[in-house]
């Protein structure tokens, strides 16, 4: 069965049991005249384009800071003291945020949904006028993948996936990561709600 396409008269039902790329979101953010849609996150617009199907209505994010500006943080050369003023979420900072955690916290363990945290975070402080350097989010970083039990679940499209691996692992016995991932491959390809009770129902019995 061909995937369906993005289109403004499906319902918020048929966005949700859908799977969609960020170039298809981004693109179909465009046209519907999403305000900025190639600065904003696919979560952010997912939500977006959620209103506009409800409501018929175009609404602007509230994030403040939306542009990047100046040369990045990356190329600035990433060090503790650095300030955060052109964060690039790639993998050299990703690399070094993690390398650095290891420092202050040698047995920790990456725990899921940390990295989405963290981002949120640190968006949520710029936006407050809080000024931050590399070590602050080093410091968080350590401090979320300390948190004991799960997180609770992500509230957005995107979080589906942070909320399916987190209870894929959670509700199958000895389940791996790789296992997480390959039953959230299966799920994205049907066209059910993106949640791992509806994986289960559809998919559990021949395991993933």
């Amino acid at each position: 069965m061909p995937k369906p396409k993005l289109s403004k008269s499906m319902t918020v039902e048929q966005f949700d049991n859908g799977y969609w790329y960020a170039l298809e979101i981004k693109a179909f953010a465009d046209d519907i005249g999403i305000p900025a849609a190639s600065k904003l996150r696919k979560d952010e617009l997912e939500e977006l384009i959620k209103h506009f199907l409800r409501t018929g209505q175009v609404k602007s994010s509230e994030r403040k800071t939306l542009t990047r500006s100046g040369i990045r943080d990356g190329d600035k050369g990433l060090n503790l003291k650095l300030p955060v003023v052109s964060y690039t979420n790639d993998k050299e900072t990703k690399d070094f945020i993690e390398t650095e955690a290891l420092k202050i916290a040698p047995q920790q363990k990456r725990k899921s949904g940390a990295r989405y945290r963290l981002n949120r975070w640190r968006e949520q402080q710029i936006d407050s006028g809080i000024k931050l350097t590399y070590r602050d989010l080093v410091r968080e970083y350590v401090r979320l993948n300390q948190v004991q039990g799960s997180f609770p679940q992500v509230k957005t499209p995107s979080g589906r996936y942070i909320n399916f691996l987190s209870d894929f692992l959670a509700g199958e016995k000895n389940a791996t990561r790789a296992q997480a991932l390959k039953a959230w491959e299966q799920l994205k390809k049907a066209e059910i709600p993106k949640n791992y009770r509806e994986w289960k129902k559809k998919y559990g019995k021949s395991g993933a």
